[in-house]
């Protein structure tokens, strides 16, 4: 076998491997080690080969991380995500309150009902924040 199927073949393998992974990562050293199989080609001498695999690598590797899908994605927590919670966003209507809570029926059962931080208790259409087990957070 000459060089550039060895670069071509190893490239192939780490495809292979980002399979199962899941990440872009391997998927940009195998762009890397496919750059090596290039040099290879055109007939460049082993250290320009291992050069051109490592700089295409690495910047292929730098370039994956500056872009969007390189960025950890912002946790949302599941209870204030309407995604998750359909219930999040929905109105409902506040008869009275005690201590910042009240009891009202929404979807067919009592739920409890806790004021957000900062809000001021007075009956009326309360906006759901977030679900908290059987407890509605609402916000004006």
């Amino acid at each position: 076998m000459t060089d550039w199927s060895y670069w071509l073949a190893a490239a192939g393998a780490t495809v292979i491997l980002e399979l199962f992974v899941g990440t872009f990562y391997l998927l940009m050293i195998a762009i890397g080690l496919a750059a090596g199989g290039i040099a290879a080609l055109l007939g460049l001498g082993a250290a320009a080969q291992l050069l051109a695999a490592a700089l295409v690598g690495v910047a292929a590797t730098v370039a994956l991380r500056r872009s969007r899908y390189g960025r950890a994605q912002q946790r949302v927590q599941a209870e204030r995500d309407p995604n998750v919670n359909l219930d999040i966003g929905q109105t409902i209507h506040v008869p009275a309150w005690q201590d910042n809570a009240a009891r009202v029926m929404y979807r067919g059962a009592l739920w409890d009902v806790e004021l957000a931080p900062g809000g001021t208790a007075a009956p009326g259409a309360y906006t759901i924040r977030e679900v908290r087990g059987s407890r509605l957070i609402v916000a004006a």
